[in-house]
Protein backbone atom coordinates (compact mmCIF):
# COMPACT_ATOMS: atom_id res chain seq x y z
CA UNK A 1 0.00 0.00 0.00
CA UNK A 2 3.02 2.71 0.56
CA UNK A 3 3.35 3.17 -3.01
CA UNK A 4 0.38 5.14 -2.61
CA UNK A 5 0.72 7.08 -0.15
CA UNK A 6 2.32 10.28 -2.44
CA UNK A 7 -0.78 10.46 -4.88
CA UNK A 8 -3.14 10.09 -1.43
CA UNK A 9 -1.00 13.07 -0.10
CA UNK A 10 -1.13 15.00 -3.52
CA UNK A 11 -5.07 14.61 -3.49
CA UNK A 12 -5.33 16.36 0.00
CA UNK A 13 -2.99 18.71 -0.89
CA UNK A 14 -5.07 20.21 -3.52
CA UNK A 15 -8.51 19.22 -1.40
CA UNK A 16 -6.38 21.67 1.04
CA UNK A 17 -6.13 24.36 -1.31
CA UNK A 18 -9.53 24.40 -2.84
CA UNK A 19 -10.91 24.76 0.95
CA UNK A 20 -8.31 27.44 1.53
CA UNK A 21 -9.41 29.45 -1.68
CA UNK A 22 -12.96 28.87 -1.02
CA UNK A 23 -12.71 30.19 2.76
CA UNK A 24 -11.00 33.27 1.41
CA UNK A 25 -13.93 34.39 -0.95
CA UNK A 26 -16.20 36.93 0.51
CA UNK A 27 -19.81 35.77 1.03
CA UNK A 28 -21.35 37.38 -1.71
CA UNK A 29 -19.15 36.01 -3.97
CA UNK A 30 -20.21 32.70 -2.28
CA UNK A 31 -23.52 32.96 -2.95
CA UNK A 32 -22.99 34.41 -6.68
CA UNK A 33 -20.62 31.34 -7.79
CA UNK A 34 -23.70 28.80 -6.01
CA UNK A 35 -27.09 30.86 -7.66
CA UNK A 36 -24.82 31.99 -11.01
CA UNK A 37 -22.44 29.42 -11.51
CA UNK A 38 -22.58 29.90 -15.48
CA UNK A 39 -22.98 34.10 -15.13
CA UNK A 40 -19.60 35.80 -15.20
CA UNK A 41 -19.69 38.72 -12.80
CA UNK A 42 -18.89 42.35 -14.22
CA UNK A 43 -16.00 44.76 -13.06
CA UNK A 44 -18.48 46.90 -11.61
CA UNK A 45 -19.54 44.32 -9.32
CA UNK A 46 -16.14 42.21 -8.40
CA UNK A 47 -14.50 46.00 -7.53
CA UNK A 48 -16.70 45.95 -4.67
CA UNK A 49 -15.86 42.55 -2.95
CA UNK A 50 -12.23 42.82 -3.98
CA UNK A 51 -11.96 47.12 -3.48
CA UNK A 52 -8.62 48.62 -4.05
CA UNK A 53 -6.39 49.85 -1.70
CA UNK A 54 -4.66 52.38 -3.47
CA UNK A 55 -7.92 54.22 -4.22
CA UNK A 56 -7.52 57.43 -3.87
CA UNK A 57 -11.39 58.11 -2.78
CA UNK A 58 -10.27 55.98 1.05
CA UNK A 59 -7.83 58.94 1.72
CA UNK A 60 -11.20 61.47 1.33
CA UNK A 61 -12.58 62.61 5.43
CA UNK A 62 -15.92 61.49 4.10
CA UNK A 63 -17.53 58.11 6.28
CA UNK A 64 -18.62 56.89 3.10
CA UNK A 65 -17.71 58.04 -0.45
CA UNK A 66 -20.34 60.39 -2.47
CA UNK A 67 -20.66 58.96 -6.15
CA UNK A 68 -20.70 61.08 -9.46
CA UNK A 69 -24.24 61.57 -10.11
CA UNK A 70 -23.58 62.62 -13.49
CA UNK A 71 -26.06 61.35 -16.05
CA UNK A 72 -28.09 58.97 -14.14
CA UNK A 73 -31.40 57.52 -15.77
CA UNK A 74 -33.97 56.12 -13.13
CA UNK A 75 -37.27 57.73 -12.15
CA UNK A 76 -39.70 58.20 -14.58
CA UNK A 77 -42.82 59.44 -12.36
CA UNK A 78 -45.69 61.88 -12.17
CA UNK A 79 -46.82 64.13 -9.38
CA UNK A 80 -43.57 65.74 -8.15
CA UNK A 81 -41.84 62.43 -7.16
CA UNK A 82 -38.21 61.83 -8.22
CA UNK A 83 -37.98 62.45 -11.82
CA UNK A 84 -34.53 62.92 -12.84
CA UNK A 85 -31.15 63.14 -10.71
CA UNK A 86 -27.97 64.08 -12.14
CA UNK A 87 -27.98 65.92 -15.40
CA UNK A 88 -26.02 69.05 -13.72
CA UNK A 89 -22.01 69.71 -14.24
CA UNK A 90 -19.85 68.26 -11.74
CA UNK A 91 -22.31 66.08 -10.61
CA UNK A 92 -25.17 67.90 -8.77
CA UNK A 93 -28.10 67.51 -9.23
CA UNK A 94 -30.39 69.89 -11.18
CA UNK A 95 -33.83 68.22 -11.52
CA UNK A 96 -35.26 65.63 -8.95
CA UNK A 97 -38.68 66.74 -9.79
CA UNK A 98 -40.72 69.85 -10.70
CA UNK A 99 -42.96 69.38 -7.79
CA UNK A 100 -40.00 70.44 -5.64
CA UNK A 101 -37.33 72.12 -8.53
CA UNK A 102 -37.48 74.38 -10.93
CA UNK A 103 -37.50 72.67 -14.70
CA UNK A 104 -33.89 73.58 -16.34
CA UNK A 105 -33.28 76.79 -17.90
CA UNK A 106 -33.04 77.53 -21.31
CA UNK A 107 -29.50 77.32 -21.08
CA UNK A 108 -28.89 74.43 -19.28
CA UNK A 109 -31.49 72.52 -21.65
CA UNK A 110 -28.99 73.72 -24.53
CA UNK A 111 -26.56 72.30 -22.83
CA UNK A 112 -28.16 68.80 -22.19
CA UNK A 113 -29.27 68.87 -25.93
CA UNK A 114 -25.60 68.84 -26.97
CA UNK A 115 -25.38 65.60 -25.01
CA UNK A 116 -26.45 62.06 -25.77
CA UNK A 117 -27.94 61.82 -22.18
CA UNK A 118 -31.27 60.83 -23.94
CA UNK A 119 -31.40 59.16 -27.82
CA UNK A 120 -33.15 57.97 -31.02
CA UNK A 121 -32.57 54.09 -31.61
CA UNK A 122 -31.52 55.58 -34.92
CA UNK A 123 -28.89 57.32 -33.32
CA UNK A 124 -27.43 53.96 -32.21
CA UNK A 125 -26.58 53.04 -36.31
CA UNK A 126 -22.78 53.15 -37.29
CA UNK A 127 -20.83 56.06 -37.91
CA UNK A 128 -23.28 58.24 -36.20
CA UNK A 129 -21.88 60.43 -33.17
CA UNK A 130 -22.61 61.45 -30.10
CA UNK A 131 -21.12 63.27 -27.63
CA UNK A 132 -21.17 62.35 -24.06
CA UNK A 133 -18.62 61.00 -21.00
CA UNK A 134 -17.76 58.32 -19.17
CA UNK A 135 -16.63 59.22 -15.78
CA UNK A 136 -14.56 56.47 -13.55
CA UNK A 137 -16.27 55.02 -10.35
CA UNK A 138 -16.12 57.55 -7.36
CA UNK A 139 -18.76 55.60 -5.49
CA UNK A 140 -16.23 52.87 -3.61
CA UNK A 141 -18.43 51.59 -0.88
CA UNK A 142 -18.33 47.98 -0.85
CA UNK A 143 -20.74 45.23 -0.32
CA UNK A 144 -21.59 44.28 3.14
CA UNK A 145 -23.15 40.06 3.53
CA UNK A 146 -26.54 40.32 3.77
CA UNK A 147 -26.55 39.20 7.51
CA UNK A 148 -24.67 42.22 7.77
CA UNK A 149 -27.21 44.35 6.05
CA UNK A 150 -30.47 43.12 7.16
CA UNK A 151 -28.95 44.01 10.99
CA UNK A 152 -28.73 47.29 9.87
CA UNK A 153 -32.18 49.49 9.65
CA UNK A 154 -33.22 51.04 6.21
CA UNK A 155 -36.15 52.84 6.87
CA UNK A 156 -36.66 56.48 6.94
CA UNK A 157 -38.40 55.54 10.16
CA UNK A 158 -35.24 54.72 12.14
CA UNK A 159 -33.21 57.28 11.06
CA UNK A 160 -31.83 58.29 13.91
CA UNK A 161 -30.66 54.88 14.43
CA UNK A 162 -29.02 54.64 11.43
CA UNK A 163 -27.37 58.12 11.99
CA UNK A 164 -25.68 56.74 15.27
CA UNK A 165 -24.49 53.46 13.09
CA UNK A 166 -22.51 55.02 11.13
CA UNK A 167 -21.40 57.76 13.75
CA UNK A 168 -23.02 60.60 11.13
CA UNK A 169 -24.35 64.29 12.83
CA UNK A 170 -28.06 64.51 11.50
CA UNK A 171 -26.99 67.96 10.13
CA UNK A 172 -23.85 66.75 8.32
CA UNK A 173 -24.14 66.59 4.28
CA UNK A 174 -23.57 62.62 4.69
CA UNK A 175 -26.97 62.71 6.77
CA UNK A 176 -28.29 64.38 4.07
CA UNK A 177 -27.38 62.26 1.45
CA UNK A 178 -28.68 58.94 3.54
CA UNK A 179 -31.88 60.60 4.01
CA UNK A 180 -32.29 60.85 0.32
CA UNK A 181 -31.14 57.71 -0.53
CA UNK A 182 -33.85 56.25 1.53
CA UNK A 183 -36.38 58.36 0.74
CA UNK A 184 -35.95 57.42 -2.90
CA UNK A 185 -35.63 53.62 -2.22
CA UNK A 186 -39.35 54.26 -0.15
CA UNK A 187 -40.99 56.34 -3.36
CA UNK A 188 -43.77 54.22 -5.00
CA UNK A 189 -42.55 53.03 -8.17
CA UNK A 190 -44.76 53.79 -11.79
CA UNK A 191 -46.88 52.09 -13.67
CA UNK A 192 -45.34 48.60 -14.82
CA UNK A 193 -41.99 49.76 -12.78
CA UNK A 194 -41.24 47.10 -10.34
CA UNK A 195 -38.47 49.13 -8.02
CA UNK A 196 -36.40 47.64 -4.92
CA UNK A 197 -33.36 48.47 -2.89
CA UNK A 198 -30.57 45.86 -2.86
CA UNK A 199 -28.83 46.55 0.42
CA UNK A 200 -26.56 43.17 -0.20
CA UNK A 201 -25.10 41.36 -3.69
CA UNK A 202 -27.24 38.53 -2.58
CA UNK A 203 -30.48 40.75 -2.39
CA UNK A 204 -29.89 41.90 -5.97
CA UNK A 205 -29.02 38.75 -7.08
CA UNK A 206 -32.22 37.21 -5.72
CA UNK A 207 -34.43 40.28 -7.08
CA UNK A 208 -32.73 40.41 -10.62
CA UNK A 209 -33.33 36.82 -11.57
CA UNK A 210 -37.32 36.65 -9.72
CA UNK A 211 -38.23 39.12 -12.22
CA UNK A 212 -36.29 38.12 -15.39
CA UNK A 213 -37.84 34.58 -14.39
CA UNK A 214 -34.97 32.80 -14.75
CA UNK A 215 -31.09 31.95 -12.69
CA UNK A 216 -29.97 31.80 -16.79
CA UNK A 217 -28.92 35.67 -16.82
CA UNK A 218 -26.15 37.62 -17.82
CA UNK A 219 -24.97 40.23 -16.22
CA UNK A 220 -23.56 43.48 -17.60
CA UNK A 221 -21.96 46.75 -17.31
CA UNK A 222 -20.68 49.75 -19.36
CA UNK A 223 -17.01 49.10 -19.10
CA UNK A 224 -14.50 51.94 -20.61
CA UNK A 225 -12.06 49.18 -22.90
CA UNK A 226 -9.40 51.69 -23.61
CA UNK A 227 -9.19 54.80 -21.89
CA UNK A 228 -7.79 58.01 -24.24
CA UNK A 229 -5.66 60.81 -23.46
CA UNK A 230 -8.17 63.14 -21.32
CA UNK A 231 -10.54 62.41 -18.96
CA UNK A 232 -13.03 64.82 -20.25
CA UNK A 233 -16.38 65.37 -22.69
CA UNK A 234 -15.59 63.34 -26.04
CA UNK A 235 -17.36 62.89 -29.53
CA UNK A 236 -18.06 59.36 -29.82
CA UNK A 237 -18.10 57.38 -33.10
CA UNK A 238 -20.53 54.11 -33.14
CA UNK A 239 -18.93 51.44 -34.75
CA UNK A 240 -20.75 48.59 -35.73
CA UNK A 241 -21.27 45.21 -34.41
CA UNK A 242 -24.36 46.53 -32.40
CA UNK A 243 -25.58 43.54 -30.23
CA UNK A 244 -28.93 43.10 -28.74
CA UNK A 245 -29.69 41.68 -25.71
CA UNK A 246 -32.57 39.13 -25.06
CA UNK A 247 -35.88 39.75 -23.77
CA UNK A 248 -38.45 42.35 -23.43
CA UNK A 249 -37.88 43.06 -19.72
CA UNK A 250 -34.56 44.32 -18.34
CA UNK A 251 -33.81 44.66 -14.67
CA UNK A 252 -31.19 47.73 -14.11
CA UNK A 253 -29.83 48.24 -10.86
CA UNK A 254 -28.06 51.53 -10.03
CA UNK A 255 -25.30 52.35 -7.50
CA UNK A 256 -27.07 54.75 -4.43
CA UNK A 257 -24.63 57.18 -2.31
CA UNK A 258 -24.56 55.18 0.83
CA UNK A 259 -21.85 54.01 3.54
CA UNK A 260 -22.46 50.99 2.35
CA UNK A 261 -23.46 49.10 -1.51
CA UNK A 262 -26.90 49.87 -2.13
CA UNK A 263 -27.99 49.19 -5.40
CA UNK A 264 -32.19 50.99 -6.64
CA UNK A 265 -32.67 48.00 -9.17
CA UNK A 266 -36.14 47.92 -10.75
CA UNK A 267 -37.59 45.87 -14.05
CA UNK A 268 -39.74 47.72 -16.38
CA UNK A 269 -41.13 45.75 -19.30
CA UNK A 270 -41.05 46.89 -22.95
CA UNK A 271 -37.18 47.84 -22.41
CA UNK A 272 -35.20 46.57 -25.13
CA UNK A 273 -31.47 46.20 -23.81
CA UNK A 274 -27.90 46.89 -26.64
CA UNK A 275 -24.38 46.86 -26.15
CA UNK A 276 -22.56 49.52 -28.44
CA UNK A 277 -19.33 50.28 -29.40
CA UNK A 278 -18.16 53.40 -29.25
CA UNK A 279 -14.65 55.03 -29.85
CA UNK A 280 -13.99 58.94 -28.79
CA UNK A 281 -12.28 61.65 -30.54
CA UNK A 282 -8.92 60.96 -28.40
CA UNK A 283 -8.95 57.05 -29.06
CA UNK A 284 -10.87 56.17 -26.19
CA UNK A 285 -12.98 52.68 -26.68
CA UNK A 286 -16.14 52.45 -24.98
CA UNK A 287 -18.56 48.92 -24.37
CA UNK A 288 -21.92 51.22 -23.35
CA UNK A 289 -24.68 49.29 -22.39
CA UNK A 290 -27.53 50.71 -24.20
CA UNK A 291 -31.11 50.56 -22.08
CA UNK A 292 -34.19 51.58 -24.87
CA UNK A 293 -37.44 52.19 -23.28
CA UNK A 294 -40.28 51.55 -25.77
CA UNK A 295 -43.16 52.66 -23.92
CA UNK A 296 -42.90 55.91 -22.25
CA UNK A 297 -46.67 56.57 -21.82
CA UNK A 298 -46.37 56.45 -17.79
CA UNK A 299 -43.94 58.96 -17.61
CA UNK A 300 -43.78 62.16 -16.60
CA UNK A 301 -44.48 64.81 -19.44
CA UNK A 302 -41.74 66.91 -18.22
CA UNK A 303 -39.89 64.75 -17.65
CA UNK A 304 -36.49 66.03 -18.92
CA UNK A 305 -35.67 63.43 -21.94
CA UNK A 306 -38.83 64.67 -23.29
CA UNK A 307 -37.34 68.19 -23.77
CA UNK A 308 -33.98 67.27 -24.94
CA UNK A 309 -35.20 65.23 -27.92
CA UNK A 310 -38.74 67.02 -28.23
CA UNK A 311 -41.11 64.56 -28.43
CA UNK A 312 -44.27 63.27 -26.13
CA UNK A 313 -44.54 60.56 -23.73
CA UNK A 314 -45.75 57.39 -25.69
CA UNK A 315 -44.84 57.64 -28.98
CA UNK A 316 -41.20 56.88 -29.58
CA UNK A 317 -38.65 54.68 -28.32
CA UNK A 318 -36.28 57.11 -25.68
CA UNK A 319 -32.88 55.59 -25.24
CA UNK A 320 -30.07 55.73 -22.53
CA UNK A 321 -26.52 54.93 -21.72
CA UNK A 322 -26.10 53.24 -18.40
CA UNK A 323 -23.01 54.51 -15.97
CA UNK A 324 -20.29 52.22 -15.13
CA UNK A 325 -21.33 51.64 -12.16
CA UNK A 326 -24.57 50.44 -12.81
CA UNK A 327 -25.91 46.74 -13.98
CA UNK A 328 -28.02 45.42 -16.46
CA UNK A 329 -29.81 41.56 -15.99
CA UNK A 330 -30.67 39.91 -19.31
CA UNK A 331 -32.11 36.17 -19.63
CA UNK A 332 -29.54 34.81 -21.61
CA UNK A 333 -29.73 33.91 -25.30
CA UNK A 334 -31.16 30.17 -25.79
CA UNK A 335 -28.90 27.88 -27.53
CA UNK A 336 -29.79 27.21 -30.79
Amino acid sequence: MGFHLPLIFAILSLAAVALANHAAQPAPQLYWNSVLPNTQMPRSISELLHPDPTNEEKSKPEIFPLANKHYLQKGYGKGGKPVQKGYGKGGKPVQKGYGKRSPPSDNQLLHYKELAIFFFEKDMRPGATMKFQFPRNSNTATFLPRESAQSIPFSSNKLPEIFNHFSVKPTSVEATTIKETIEECEAPGIKGEEKYCATSLESMVDFSTSKLGTRNVEAISTEVLERGATMSMHNYTTMPGLKKLAGDKVVVCHKENYPYAVFFCHAIKQTAAYVLSLKGDDGEKVKAVTICHLDTSEWNPEHLSFQILNVKPGTVPICHFISTDAIAWVPKHKSA
